[in-house]
């Protein structure tokens, strides 16, 4: 039988396809851009019905009902990274973080959150029958069907078809097809404001032409793809491909001529990022999606020579400890792939990784500096000082890498903000980091 009859024979509608989740089951759902809405909205409606579903996904970008809570333990809920609607959810007690790097995502989802019924969000088959997970089903969809009993593809014509080795999935793999066509969720570009620029250029001044780099989403990771109109022959090995990445890519700035391996290639995980970003990703052969087990792992990481991790960070410690995921006790979002990067940027050849945050924020008690003498009680640390290489402030950029203790407090002293260096001098000298000076 061809693909074509085949799809026939397995479509359904919404609700039929709904309607195979049944009580018990466990469920892979890929999240962002690729969560499959529309399906999940109508099981959603049935949670009354079911009794024991677990489902395990990560960065949903939709407020369905069984995530503000759910006593009756209908549905339970587990994310393998926080984005603002399960943060908004937390106090719901129905959002349940699991500890990991996205590295291990796969290994962890197979050993312990695993899976009999995976719903994926896919766009159109190509000639061959083929569909594909779209902008983010890379993550870990490729370990979710080879788990799963069953699996239920909600096809949306407006998914880009994205390439790659962990981006597809046949016809005749499927179970159940329904279809239901809606427009992406689209991330827009965060103007920068004029110390994220300042961090920005600090950074650009670091990398090299020919560099193969990583960079996050925000306002500073936004501002580093603004400074790097001039220069040449950079490459890309991703978690995330942003609106930036598709700018330099069509410039020329981006070529991935110089990778050592997947050259011509850049090598992502999910692509977030607005209209024009799904656009451009959609039937491009010069975009490889992989999963981020791949994608991920410091040692695939390493092959490539002067790779550039940048990410942003929440506080750092005056010893260099860097805290990505949580403001106290209050879980903000998750390790994701920062340390994976971190620890690939050190396996590099001339490789370089940076970790960048504002020098102060906001709080309801008035402007608090964001690098610290002491991390506030409950504080989560993403990325151990024995990784941490440079650290960037609006006030300036210092190599951690290799520094004694001394040499590391005083670093993270001349980038703080000016106001509190010598509030963090003093409480450094009190606490033994630092030895007073003798007159």
């Amino acid at each position: 039988m061809n693909w074509q009859n085949l799809y026939k024979e397995k479509l359904v509608s919404l609700e039929d396809a709904a309607g195979v989740v049944k009580s018990g089951d466990k469920i892979w759902l890929p999240g962002a851009t690729s969560l499959p809405v529309d399906i999940m909205k109508k099981v959603d409606a049935r949670r009354d019905q079911l009794h024991g579903v677990k489902i395990v996904s990560g960065l949903v970008f939709y407020p369905f009902e069984f995530l503000k809570g759910d006593i009756n333990n209908n549905i339970q809920y587990y994310s393998s990274f926080l984005g603002p609607v399960e943060r908004a959810m937390l106090k719901e007690a129905n959002v349940n973080l699991i500890v990991n790097q996205f590295s291990q995502l796969a290994q962890v989802v197979q050993e312990k959150h695993t899976c009999n019924l995976a719903i994926f969000e896919c766009s159109e088959p190509d000639e061959n029958g083929y569909m594909s997970y779209g902008p983010a089903g890379s993550l870990a969809n490729a370990k979710a069907k080879e788990l799963a009993e069953t699996i239920i593809v909600q096809v949306n014509k407006k998914t880009p078809y994205v390439y790659g080795n962990d981006a597809h999935i046949h016809v005749s793999e499927v179970d159940y097809i329904c279809e239901q066509s809606r427009d992406l969720v689209e991330v827009f570009s965060i103007a920068p404001d004029d110390d994220e620029s300042k961090i920005a250029a600090f950074i650009v001044d670091e990398i090299e032409d020919g560099s193969t780099i990583q960079l996050g989403i925000g306002g500073i990771s936004d501002a580093i793809g603004k400074f790097l109109g001039g220069k040449k022959d950079l490459g890309i090995h991703t978690e995330i491909f942003t609106n930036s990445m598709v700018e330099l890519t069509k410039t020329g700035v981006i070529s991935n001529a110089k990778k050592n391996i997947h050259q011509g290639k850049s090598v992502i995980v999910t692509a977030i990022g607005d209209k024009r970003l799904h656009q451009f990703i959609d039937n491009n052969d010069s975009i490889e999606a992989r999963a981020a087990s791949y994608v991920n792992d410091p040692n695939i990481i390493g092959q490539h020579d002067k790779f550039v991790s940048i990410n942003s960070t929440i506080t750092v410690d005056l010893t260099g400890q860097v805290c990505s995921e949580t403001i106290g006790f209050t879980q903000y979002s998750g390790t994701g792939g920062q340390l994976d990067f971190v620890r690939g940027a050190r396996y590099s050849k001339g490789g370089k990784s940076f970790i960048a945050l504002k020098s102060t924020a906001m709080t309801k008690n008035g402007i608090a500096s964001k690098i610290s003498c002491a991390l506030q009680p409950g504080t989560v640390v993403t990325v151990p000082r024995t990784e941490v290489q440079y650290i960037v402030t609006e006030y300036g950029i210092v190599n951690m890498w290799g520094k004694d203790i001394q040499s590391r407090v005083k670093a993270m002293i001349s980038i703080a903000h000016p106001d509190f260096r010598e509030k963090l001098t003093s409480e450094a000298i009190e606490a033994g980091l630092l030895f007073k000076q003798k007159k």
